[in-house]
């Protein structure tokens, strides 16, 4: 199973766990604070978690960018709209 680490903003390694509802890449872009690259990890390679402010990872080359749980849902609505608008059929007056 893979999770997802990203730095936050105090310089620190932050960790979410996807439950497995949504895929990982959605996960991330949902969950990691807008602008903050994302890394996957794969959980039993993780460090302790005893020492969890300790963690340090290279965040150079990320797996993506965040955009925010704010943005994610008014981009879902937008696609949802979008979807139900292109099977709706036209009504005229």
């Amino acid at each position: 199973m893979q999770n997802i680490i990203y730095q936050n903003n105090n310089g620190g390694v932050c960790l979410v766990i996807p439950t497995g509802n949504i895929p990982i890449e959605e996960v991330a872009r949902k969950d990691v604070p807008a602008g903050l690259p994302y890394l996957f990890v794969i959980a039993d390679q993780l460090p302790d978690h005893d020492f969890f402010e300790a963690w340090e990872a290279d965040f150079s080359n990320p797996e993506g960018y965040g955009i925010g749980a704010e943005a994610w849902f008014a981009e879902q609505a937008a696609k949802k709209a979008a979807e139900e608008a292109a099977v709706l059929p036209e009504v005229s007056e």
